[in-house]
């Protein structure tokens, strides 16, 4: 009982101990974004690039570095296969750890998560 007060009276604290018990699904619709989002971004979480933010996760991109640090840090990074396909980008061309999902993927990650974050 102590602990929730306790957390309850400091927000900081409180979001850190959730994030311990729940894992996130990000959904990143921005196109232009920086290492700052990818930051946010904590082990075990499910990341979802869509629409125009999948060019950021190809090969030979300048956030190549730190996509590799997510990659080694376990988060799962996917993208929607019509998206890519839409866009004439094939699979070899994302960058690795990047897996492909069906739409029936990203709506059982809505049923597994639940805390959905959503970047625009």
């Amino acid at each position: 009982m102590f602990l929730c007060t306790y957390l309850l009276t400091v927000p900081y604290l409180a979001h850190k101990a959730l994030r311990i018990f729940l894992a996130m699904l990000h959904l990143v619709f921005q196109s232009t974004f920086d290492s700052s989002l990818l930051d946010r971004f904590e082990r075990s979480d499910d990341v979802v690039f869509l629409e125009s933010a999948i060019y950021r996760l190809t090969k030979g991109n300048l956030l190549n570095d730190e996509l590799d640090k997510i990659y080694q840090s376990k988060i799962n990074l996917y993208v929607l296969t019509c998206d890519i396909e839409t866009r004439g980008i094939l699979r070899n061309e994302l960058f690795i750890g990047v897996e492909a999902i069906a739409y029936s993927d990203l709506v059982r990650m809505t049923e597994k998560n639940r805390v959905i974050r959503t970047w625009t």
